[in-house]
Formats: C-alpha cells, sequence, structure tokens
C-alpha cells in the first residue's frame, strides 16, 4: 500500500481532510502531520473529535511568531518527518503557512505534492494567502481544482496535462454533516467572558479574523458599527489573536448588538449558518458554506476569491466601512438551487482517483 504524507495545520484544512481521509484510507497509508498553526483547544482539537478525524501520528507544534518564523519552523521539521517516512506523495490542502512549508520540504526531497483547491487566485501578492497558493501550485505535480475558474488561472500561468477537476471538498463536509446534525449544537454558545447564553431566535453570523481587517482599531470598529444596529443579534466567534481588541471594541463603545463567542466546532458553525438571517465574513470557508446553505453574504475583502459565490449578488465585497456593509446586506439577493458550481459532494472520491492515477 502506498504512502501518503497529509500535512494540515488550521481549521479550514481540518474539514476538507475530514471527508478526504475517510476516503484515502481506504486504498492508501495516510501518515497524518498536524502542524500546530491552529492549536487553541475550540480551533483544532475539537474537530478532530466531532468530525472523528484521525488522530494526528505528527503534530510539530508551530504556532505564532510571524509569516517567515512560523514557515520557517515548519519547513524544517516536515522535512524531518519526510526523510523519516519516505512517502511516494504529500498531500496539502489550501493557502496556509502550513501548505507552503509542506510543499517546500517535499519538494526539496523529490516528493511529488498534490495541491487540493489548486488555482484560487485573488489577484494580489498584498494577501499572504496568495503567496502560499501560488507558491505550492507552481511546485506541485498534481493540481486538483475546486471549480471551473481554478482550471482558467492555472491554465494562464502554464498548466495544463496536471489539473483535474474534482469540486469542493468543503461542499462534502456540508453536505455529509448538515444530515447529521443532533439539533443541540445551538441550544447554548459559549460567550468570550466564559457565560454560557441560549442562541437567539433570529441572529446574524459573522467571523472577522483576516489582518487587513483586524489590525487596526478603526477598521473592526467600522465593522462593528454597521452590525451594532441590525435588526437582530450578531454572534461573531472571536479568533483567539483578536480576542483583546474585539473586547476592549465592544466595551469602549458600548456595542449592545454583538455577542462575542469563542470559537466554535464545525457542526456548530454549519447550523449557525443555516439558521442566520444573512452572514458578514472575511473567511473564505465561510463565505462558501453560506452559498451551500443558499444565505446572503457580505464578504469583508478588496479581491474575490470565489466568483462562482457571486453571481445573483448572493455574496457581495465589502469595504471594512459601515455604510458600505450596510448597503451590502441590504442589497436584494436570488439564489438559484440549480446552480451548482461546487460539485456534485463527492469531490473525496475524485480526489482519491486522481491520486491513484497519478501514482500509478
Amino acid at each position: 500500500m502506498k504512502k501518503i504524507c497529509t500535512v494540515v495545520g488550521a481549521r479550514p484544512q481540518f474539514i476538507k481532510l475530514a471527508v478526504v481521509s475517510r476516503v484515502l484510507r481506504n486504498s492508501f497509508k495516510e501518515i497524518l502531520i498536524h502542524t500546530g498553526q491552529h492549536y487553541d483547544h475550540n480551533m483544532s482539537d475539537v474537530f478532530f473529535e466531532e468530525m472523528s478525524i484521525p488522530k494526528p501520528d505528527y503534530n510539530l507544534g508551530v504556532s505564532g511568531g510571524s509569516h517567515g518564523q512560523m514557515t520557517g519552523q515548519m519547513l524544517m521539521k516536515i522535512e524531518e518527518v519526510l526523510l523519516r517516512e519516505r512517502p511516494d506523495m504529500l498531500l496539502v490542502f489550501g493557502d496556509t503557512n502550513s501548505t507552503m512549508a509542506g510543499a517546500l520540504a517535499a519538494v526539496k526531497l523529490g516528493v511529488p505534492i498534490c495541491h487540493v483547491e489548486a488555482g484560487n487566485r485573488l489577484g494580489t501578492l498584498g494577501n499572504p494567502e496568495e503567496v502560499n497558493r501560488i507558491v505550492t501550485d507552481h511546485i506541485a505535480a498534481l493540481h486538483l481544482v475546486c471549480t471551473a475558474s481554478g482550471i482558467t488561472f492555472l491554465e494562464r500561468e502554464g498548466f495544463s496535462d496536471s489539473i483535474h477537476l474534482v469540486g469542493d471538498p468543503m461542499y462534502d463536509a456540508f453536505c455529509y454533516y448538515r444530515a447529521r446534525l443532533s439539533g443541540k449544537e445551538l441550544e447554548d454558545i459559549i460567550t468570550l467572558d466564559g457565560r454560557t447564553v441560549p442562541v437567539p431566535e433570529r441572529f446574524y453570523y459573522m467571523t472577522s479574523h483576516r489582518q487587513e481587517n483586524t489590525d487596526r482599531d478603526e477598521k473592526l470598529d467600522q465593522i462593528f458599527q454597521a452590525v451594532d444596529g441590525l435588526d437582530a443579534p450578531v454572534l461573531y466567534p472571536v479568533h483567539p489573536r483578536n480576542h483583546e481588541r474585539a473586547t476592549r471594541l465592544c466595551r469602549k463603545s458600548g456595542y449592545q448588538n454583538i455577542i462575542l463567542t469563542a470559537p466554535v466546532g464545525y457542526k456548530t458553525s454549519i447550523s449557525l449558518v443555516n439558521r442566520a438571517e444573512k452572514i458578514v465574513t472575511d473567511s473564505g470557508g465561510l463565505q462558501r458554506e453560506a452559498f451551500f446553505a443558499q444565505k446572503p453574504c457580505v464578504t469583508i475583502c478588496d479581491y474575490v476569491a470565489w466568483p462562482e459565490t457571486m453571481v445573483n449578488r448572493c455574496n457581495q465585497l465589502a469595504k471594512p466601512e459601515k455604510l458600505d456593509i450596510l448597503e451590502k446586506l441590504g442589497t436584494p439577493v436570488r439564489f438559484d438551487p440549480a446552480y451548482q458550481p461546487f460539485g456534485d459532494g463527492h469531490a473525496a472520491e475524485k480526489i482519491v482517483e486522481a491520486i491513484r492515477q497519478f501514482l500509478a
């Protein structure tokens, strides 16, 4: 049985891993490497527990520091694992520092790289994730693409024979776990200060974690001003690195409509998506999940990450400015149930088949 080393480190990768690993292990020996990029229990362990993801074979414990420090430490530690395990292929997901570090370690050792979610482009090197995905794509041997737009970008960059359109494993996960929700996921929610409160009957769901929106008080406060005036409470699970700023701004300005919560697990998150009035986010994953659930979404970003979600204004870009966010939230939206650009919910099987064919 051929050996695949899979590198993950962040919440979106755990979600994709859950559905891909379940199929991959029927045909290959998988060695799972967790870099430790997301280490908080609610950002990591809870996903492995509730999604029944196999325990990592290696946890490298690399988190914090600058992009360069983090990537460098990951690169050295992943290289040590690859030298020990000598896999037939390295599998990486998405565009985090863990993704690029794994790919760099593998290519230096002559291990072919399979990149799931290849070809996604924003069009700016000012975004750290854009750098990660471009570097990874340009050293990968196998490019597995979620949507047709990914093929277009890769072909422009000179790739053709290595591209496979497989669909989005996040859509697989959304379909699989939504069908298995117990209904208890939204009975209560834990606030950032440790209190347990009931989930409101009507609410908006918001996430904001990217440094371009949260590295200065002014930007995050503009977002808070917009959502604090909405007609229902706003649930905002806060990324650990943003706790201090979010808490301080809410306390300083007396925002009453924003409920700051601890990070939530995957099942709770998709339950929130399914129940929310609308979504406000800067997450590439959550804007897709909003589209899967046919919920209007406003994405606070300067660049289109997933053009497929923008059809009929289902997902709209906004600046981190109060008036722009409110204008977009008030725009009429129409979903077409027949439009399914992210695949048929069986991307995992297609990913594993593409790997099998490549290694054969």
